[in-house]
């Protein structure tokens, strides 16, 4: 082995020095898909209840909107 070559010591400590990097970066995408999920879902629960409400909006609008399209009651 030339001087310049790792020893298998100092590649060990590489191997374990970037493992640990590794380690971490997984627990932190981990940490961001699970904070991504948990908005996704407050997000979808948002839009049900805006769409009930539009819902419920085109349905008083439709029934407010019937009696005028009546003929005025002297007729």
């Amino acid at each position: 082995m030339t001087d310049s070559a790792p020893t298998d010591s100092t590649r060990l400590d590489e191997l374990e020095i970037r493992i640990a990097h590794q380690d971490q970066t997984i627990e932190d995408l981990n940490a961001a898909i699970t904070a991504q999920w948990k908005l996704i879902e407050r997000l979808e629960r948002q839009v049900v209840r805006l769409a009930e409400r539009v819902a419920d909006s085109e349905q008083a609008i439709s029934e407010a909107a019937a009696p005028v399209n009546r003929p005025p009651p002297h007729y």
